[in-house]
């Protein structure tokens, strides 16, 4: 007897339909064998299957099984094609009264007892049923508001087996899962911390609306407590509040990593991620034998933290050239290659010297020049070149931490930072993949950042004066083009240059 259903399994953060085969034949009675590479978790589903089908009043079949996982060629992994596998068994036994379930995607962890249990990437096999015109998805109940987002198909939740298979016998009985992505956008964007909770630091502040206002990548340098942590923590406060768009492609890579919260379905804010510094390369950009996305991809839309800089690997710091220049990072494997998007805000934070107070007027510095040296030159310069902002946080003072005015919160930020994204998301609407002044390739860059004689002679003097690459040239221009932004200028003006220079001072100080 020959049955099939279809399922669905991730391949980096994408989908592919799978057809999952069972025939009960000859053989040797008891025999179950699973074909198409699968991994171990998915050999160990038939001892979870048996034990499942037994405890849901159905028999095992006395006969050799054989389940076929097609296509073949590609090795399946996870647990979310036991649900599949044992309706399949079910088929053959006449448990469906000959239906076709070619309508039908189904995903699903069993427990022992027969319950569905949650899976990964219930979201990317929702799109896949979507863009393959299948009716309707059948996932675990806690990953149906995740699938339900996904508009044009029909999400079943089924909490047993015996539900399942209700489901296939009684399709009218059951009610699709609704959601409303927009109102569960809404409720999920909410954050815990704010800007008001920052005392003093008003060139820091200063820095870091800058920063986002034009998606700038930004490293804090100052002493111990100064509260470089704390105001990295508060960028996506003042970020542009998440498309759905951004929203959705940001679960998917959630969900594939298996770090969404059921209860919720969908990410609402920006993500904000912080490795420690022991991190490997392969945790940082993604990988494993079938590669798995790093830290770098879970903070895409969002920002990624690296505080204590010089204290990471330094072949982990190397390794995020790629996504930085381009939103991207792609891992190959002698079998595959996947690409992951990983389009995010790097923040970082470090100390000036080993000691941590080099440069503070509280506290005396113990470090040698050459300890000073060694410590900062493991950042190599082609990494700091791709940091736009340098800004230094001193240590805040007894009056301002003490003080009791108001400060201005996150919100009040964020609306200047909006209506300057307004602007660049204007000058860029005819072009592709770039929506923000830090994207700018070279060609916007002559085109969008002209700049008059006194702004060419003081670049020029501060280019020559600091020894700065060609990159940060374009990375002045670019931080200057989104100051004049603030301010609502169309034209770069000196004022508008003399900040951005600014804001690469520390190479003079610290790289020089």
């Amino acid at each position: 007897m020959h049955y099939k259903n279809y399922s669905a399994a991730v391949f980096g953060i994408d989908a592919y339909l799978m057809e999952v085969e069972v025939d009960v034949g000859s053989g040797k009675p008891g025999d179950f064998n699973i074909v198409g590479l699968p991994d171990v978790a998915v050999k160990e589903s038939r001892e979870r299957i048996k034990a499942a089908l037994k405890n849901c009043g159905h028999e095992f079949p006395f006969q050799s099984v054989t389940v076929n996982l097609a296509p073949a060629d590609i090795r399946k992994e996870g647990s979310a094609l036991d649900l599949p596998m044992a309706l399949s068994i079910l088929g053959c036994e006449g448990a469906f009264f000959g239906k076709r379930l070619d309508q039908f995607i189904f995903l699903g962890e069993l427990a022992l007892d027969g319950q569905v249990r949650s899976v990964r990437g219930a979201l990317s096999a929702a799109l896949a049923a979507r863009e393959h015109k299948i009716r309707a998805v059948v996932v675990p109940e806690a990953n149906a508001r995740e699938a339900a987002v996904v508009e044009g198909i029909d999400v079943f939740a089924v909490r047993t087996l015996p539900q399942a298979v209700d489901l296939i016998n009684a399709p009218e009985s059951f009610t699709p899962v609704r959601v409303d992505a927009a109102s569960m956008l809404a409720d999920a964007a909410q954050y815990a911390v704010d800007m008001r909770d920052v005392r003093g630091q008003q060139a820091a502040k200063r820095a870091l609306e800058v920063a986002c206002a034009g998606g700038h990548n930004i490293i804090f340098i100052g002493p111990p407590g100064a509260g470089k942590t704390m105001l990295a923590k508060r960028i996506p406060t003042i970020l542009p509040p998440m498309s759905l768009e951004e929203a959705i492609e940001t679960t998917r890579i959630h969900s594939v990593a298996g770090l969404l919260d059921d209860a919720r379905g969908l990410v609402g804010t920006r993500p904000f991620r912080s490795p420690h510094h022991t991190i490997s390369d392969a945790g940082l950009i993604g990988g494993g034998a079938i590669p798995r996305p790093g830290e770098v991809s879970l903070a895409h839309h969002g920002v990624l933290f690296l505080d204590e800089l010089p204290e990471f690997e330094r072949n982990v710091l190397e390794v995020m050239r790629q996504p930085l220049e381009d939103g991207s990072v792609t891992i190959s494997r002698a079998a595959t290659s996947i690409t992951f998007p990983a389009r995010f805000m790097l923040a970082a934070a470090m100390n000036p010297c080993p000691c941590g107070f080099f440069g503070d007027s509280t506290r005396q510095c113990h470090c040698s020049p050459p300890q000073i040296q060694r410590y900062v030159s493991k950042i190599s310069g082609p990494l700091i070149d791709r940091i736009d902002i340098h800004i230094e946080v001193p240590a805040v003072k007894y009056k301002e931490l003490r003080g009791t005015g108001v400060t201005e919160d996150s919100a009040a930020v964020r609306e200047r930072a909006l209506r300057a994204r307004a602007i660049q998301t204007e000058r860029f609407a005819g072009e592709k993949k770039v929506f923000s002044n830090s994207q700018m390739p070279p060609k916007l860059i002559r085109k969008h950042c002209a700049i008059g004689d006194d702004g060419e002679k003081m670049l020029e003097n501060a280019i020559s004066r600091m020894g700065l690459s060609a990159r940060a040239h374009d990375r002045i221009l670019k931080v200057a083009r989104t100051i004049a932004d603030l301010d609502a200028s169309e034209n770069l003006e000196t004022r508008h240059i003399g900040e951005a220079i600014q804001y690469r001072t520390l190479d003079r100080t610290y790289w020089a």
